[in-house]
């Protein structure tokens, strides 16, 4: 029997129980070390305990993240390999590339919608611009503005790009390899800002080097209480938080999707997996199968008519 959360349950979980030996795989579509990387692992573990199982994190990267979605679409049916998905890895990558699409709904089965890391605009501590409304108000007469991201294509460009679709402007794209050096260039002054999630950008503004002048979210940051929304700063309309959840294949049955939601809901409500998401400032959601697959609905066209707008297109 598998005890979860003070229940017992059938050790049939997984259908398999001459596998019940082999580790729950959960495929992260990027390589270790990175911020996403680090909150599947939080959640292996909380899983394994949760499952009375194995569970070990396998990273596959490389086309965007499709690799890792065509491994686990491809899995059995069976729980014992799910995917870790990020909106950029599975609606972003697949809107852009959709001659290698998939339909997530009929390819997968949503588990959970776990957490969201906001998008927020930095400029550097020195900048004129105090507030994401100055910003955009200079960038409405001033054409050559420009910002930067992780990448063409990447969630971080998606997420500028919607701001100039919702405030109607036209901030020229900066695409670097990864995060890093275009923090590198806005310090140096080679462009006026940067669109990234939180993990990369805290150090740089604890230090006093960058000042984010706003967050594409709902809500404030309880890391960043001060840091109005978008809406707040003069931008209604923009949000852009990058989420991360579970899938697993289609056809998997209901009761083990019931299950491992269970198992990712009770994880999220430990004291000490709510402190370390908080310190990369995610938001915890841990929502239902059906909440998440209208999560993804909303996305695929949002960001579609984001993409479309702009004119993207994969490298």
């Amino acid at each position: 029997m598998i005890r979860l959360a003070g229940t017992l349950l059938a050790a049939s979980l997984f259908a398999f129980p001459a596998h019940a030996a082999d580790p729950i795989k959960v495929v992260v579509p990027f390589a270790a070390g990175g911020p996403v990387d680090a909150l599947a692992r939080i959640l292996a573990q909380e899983l394994t305990t949760r499952l009375a199982s194995d569970v070990v994190v396998e990273n596959r990267g490389g086309a965007g993240g499709l690799l890792a979605v065509e491994q686990v679409g491809r899995a059995p049916a069976d729980g014992r390999t799910i995917l870790f998905a990020s909106v950029g890895a599975f609606v972003i990558t697949n809107a852009l590339k959709p001659q290698q699409g998939y339909d997530q709904l009929k390819t997968f089965a949503p588990v959970a919608r776990i957490g969201a890391a906001p998008t927020l605009f930095i400029v550097k501590a020195d900048s004129p611009f105090k507030t994401l409304g100055d910003l955009v108000a200079k960038a409405k007469t001033d054409t050559d503005m420009s910002y930067g991201s992780a990448g063409n294509g990447t969630t971080m460009h998606i997420a500028a790009e919607q701001l100039n679709f919702s405030a109607q402007t036209k901030i020229t794209h900066v695409p670097y390899r990864g995060a890093a050096p275009a923090i590198t260039d806005l310090l140096a002054g080679q462009i006026d800002g940067v669109v990234d999630n939180p993990p990369t950008v805290l150090p740089h503004i604890e230090a006093g080097k960058l000042r984010p002048l706003a967050v594409a979210a709902k809500s404030r940051m309880p890391l960043l209480p001060d840091l109005p929304t978008a809406a707040e700063a003069g931008v209604p309309g923009y949000e852009a938080s990058s989420w991360f959840g579970v899938v697993a294949p289609a056809g998997t049955p209901p009761a083990i999707i019931a299950r491992l939601q269970e198992g990712i809901a009770t994880g999220l409500k430990q004291p000490n997996v709510q402190q370390r998401f908080a310190k990369s400032g995610a938001r915890l959601l841990g929502n239902t199968p059906e909440e998440f697959a209208q999560q993804i609905r909303h996305d695929r066209q949002m960001w579609g008519e984001v993409i479309g707008a702009a004119g993207i297109k994969a490298e």
